[in-house]
């Protein structure tokens, strides 16, 4: 080996210590939203999977859905003294005076899958995928599917006020709206929810002769989309034939039922949000250089054509 070669060696194994040995210095609290769908609890095993490998200590505060208790978590990071904090935030406002203190007290937040409307300089940056764009894949898959045949949708929304719901119900819209034969006929929040989901779908079903008059149900998560399915059977429907299934996540639970034929088309949001905080972080933490303020994950679509019972034995071990 050259000595040059050497010496390149000797400083990448220094830099990579440096950082291993800074992150294993690091104390991180996370406060995450709940547990409300197989995701949400992906993310979680994700996010405590990646802060071990890393060495990092995470303070992990469940919400159970709720801001206030995301508020009350966030202020008693900031009263430990954490390096940095991790959020989830259930709804897009009212985060400006608990981040604010955060500020104060020279502790970084990044935000992780959901945005809230607030003061961009009171977070370090925002870890997301294009939630429109998600909505817009999802809706440019049905105009593709359906053609010119008319097709009233059912819509089951996420949480009321939460940045997925508003963002995916909007990218949505867009996508169908220079298609006249594809109509939003009901909508109404399944809260992100499995038992929402088919609750909610139960009604539309009765609303709409039996669920005859349906073509599709478009979920903004997965989860609701396996409730609706559920529901679908339990009306003597073949979900994924007679109502066809399109929603967002790609969990595993969604991949089985594509493989057997009850689901058609879901989005992917990747529950690994936490490495590429992290990585800002890190990165940030040792030089000083603020990262982009919004750092995107791709929106890929799936279909029965990409190997569903594949993507369900892929994906199955990593907390859904």
């Amino acid at each position: 080996m050259s000595v040059l070669s050497r010496l390149a060696l000797s400083a990448g194994v220094s830099i990579l210590l440096s950082t291993t040995a800074m992150a294993a210095n690091l104390t991180v609290g996370f406060s995450q939203i709940g547990s409300e769908s197989g995701w949400r609890a992906a993310e979680t095993s994700v996010t405590k999977a990646e802060a071990e490998k890393r060495g990092i200590d995470l303070k992990f505060a469940d919400a159970q859905q709720k801001q206030e208790n995301q508020i009350k978590a966030i202020r008693g990071f900031i009263a430990q003294g954490v390096d940095a904090i991790l959020v989830a935030p259930v709804v897009a406002t009212g985060w400006e005076a608990v981040l604010g203190e955060a500020k104060d007290a020279k502790i970084p937040v990044i935000l992780l899958d959901r945005g809230v409307d607030a003061s961009q300089d009171l977070y370090l940056t925002s870890i997301a995928s294009d939630q429109v764009e998600e909505g817009r894949v999802a809706g440019r898959w049905l105009t593709e599917t359906v053609k010119d045949k008319d097709c009233k949708v059912v819509e089951l929304q996420g949480t009321v006020g939460s940045t997925p719901a508003i963002n995916r119900k909007k990218g949505f819209e867009e996508a169908i709206a220079d298609h006249k034969n594809v109509t939003i006929a009901r909508s109404q929040t399944g809260d992100f929810t499995r038992s929402k989901g088919k609750e909610v779908m139960e009604g539309f079903i009765k609303a709409e002769n039996g669920g005859k008059g349906i073509c599709a149900v478009y979920a903004h998560n997965d989860d609701m989309a396996v409730g609706a399915i559920q529901a679908i059977k339990d009306a003597g429907l073949k979900p994924g034939s007679d109502i066809l299934v399109v929603s967002i996540d790609a969990v595993p639970d969604i991949f089985a039922a594509m493989a057997a034929g009850e689901a058609n088309a879901t989005v992917e949001l990747t529950p690994n949000m936490a490495g590429p905080a992290f990585d800002a972080l890190e990165a940030y933490l040792k030089d000083g250089k603020e990262p982009a303020k919004f750092i995107i994950t791709e929106s890929k679509l799936y279909t029965p054509a990409d190997n569903p019972k594949g993507e369900y034995e892929a994906r199955k071990g990593l907390g859904y």
